[in-house]
């Protein structure tokens, strides 16, 4: 009696925790439907956006990732997109993506490229690519004149547009204030990095020789450098007639060093993107013009051309790169904004000629992010 107990006791205790547990609730997917719809996790393939860093920024792309995964029925599919935030450095984009290539579950990958000269970034790409994985960069890309056979498409901001966007505002609100020479500085998380290099190339294009770049800064995505950058800039040029902001925090950082050494009255501020703080600082007359792309747009637009790809869909690749083969024929642009303030703005539609953009004051921006709940771009 005393040796068959424990087994009875043991076959008891198992079935009262059988009978009592509850089955482990499987997270949603990013732009899963609904409960039961969605293939078993097991058989779930992902696509992973691997971003530069982490930036509100990528916020508002992995709500485009959210957004575009509904509209495709990725879960339905057996799919999902997911936002793999990077630590802002190409060590860690590299260590990632050999993850992820040992990784079967994986049948996608983005990423936005910080260093487009690393080329062992390219080769963990095209090591994902010889898996069977699709690989495609989205608003940071590799140097397409020595890597572009690293990914068949970018999908993203034309940068060297952007840049010279932000110039023609910066030439027009400079002439508002009676300046036609002086210099600058831009600034930048890094200066080799592709869409930073463009877009300062693209402002020094459109600003002019009359105005001279005094330098060009990188901070390495560290906030308190950035704000050490705008300072260090200040003393060290003390003829500067504007600051420029390259990436997201860039502005936030100018804007707020600029109101503590008080130099508002001679320093033009001109940036890109739009983080919430980027915003207030602007609707309190800090910012003078922002150019913003739409990460919203390049999350929809990346789940498109991923799922297209991964199902062999050649129409709608064919529609989004109707000049694939041409020179810039891989690249698919999502739109940029020139942001003015709402009121007597210094630059108008009329200083920033060109197609590809649009112009719009303050409060109608805030309206847009508020119509897909959004608090930056």
């Amino acid at each position: 009696m005393n040796s068959v107990r424990p087994a009875w006791l043991a076959a008891a205790l198992l079935t009262i925790v059988c009978g009592c547990a509850k089955p482990a609730a499987n997270p949603t997917p990013s732009g899963a439907s609904s409960p039961g719809v969605s293939p078993s996790a097991t058989s779930v393939k992902r696509f992973v956006f691997i971003t530069n860093g982490d930036d509100p920024f990528w916020d508002a792309c992995n709500a485009g990732l959210v957004e575009g995964a509904k509209r495709s029925g990725l879960a339905e599919k057996g799919l999902r997109a997911v936002m793999d935030k990077g630590n802002g450095t190409a060590q860690g984009q590299i260590e990632r993506l050999r993850q992820l290539a040992s990784q079967a579950d994986v049948a996608a990958v983005a990423i936005s490229v910080i260093q487009a000269e690393n080329a062992a970034i390219v080769e963990e790409m095209k090591n994902l690519a010889a898996k069977g994985v699709k690989v495609i960069t989205v608003d940071g890309d590799v140097n397409r004149a020595t890597f572009r056979d690293a990914r068949p498409y970018y999908i993203g901001t034309d940068n060297i547009i952007g840049g010279r966007l932000l110039g023609s505002a910066a030439k027009a609100i400079l002439a508002a204030r009676g300046k036609t020479s002086g210099s600058y500085v831009q600034f930048a998380g890094f200066t080799d990095n592709d869409n930073a290099r463009a877009r300062m190339n693209g402002f020094k294009e459109a600003i002019g020789d009359a105005f001279k770049e005094a330098d060009r800064m990188s901070d390495e995505m560290d906030l308190a450098r950035a704000r050490d950058n705008v300072r260090t800039a200040l003393v060290n040029h003390p003829e500067l007639v504007a600051l420029v902001g390259i990436w997201a925090y860039n502005a936030p950082a100018i804007a707020e060093v600029v109101e503590e050494r008080q130099a508002r009255d001679r320093i033009t501020t001109i940036t890109f993107d739009a983080q919430a703080v980027a915003i207030e600082r602007m609707a309190a007359g800090q910012i003078d013009a922002m150019v913003v792309q739409n990460p919203f747009e390049m999350g929809i637009q990346t789940v498109r051309l991923l799922l297209a790809m991964h199902q062999g869909d050649e129409a709608t690749i064919k529609e989004m790169f109707p000049n694939a083969g041409q020179p810039d024929g891989d690249i698919y642009t999502t739109g940029l904004r020139l942001i003015i303030p709402d009121t007597d703005p210094l630059v108008k539609p009329a200083d920033v000629p060109g197609t590809g953009h649009e112009t719009m004051p303050l409060s109608g921006f805030r309206d847009w992010l508020a119509t897909y709940g959004l608090s930056s771009s």
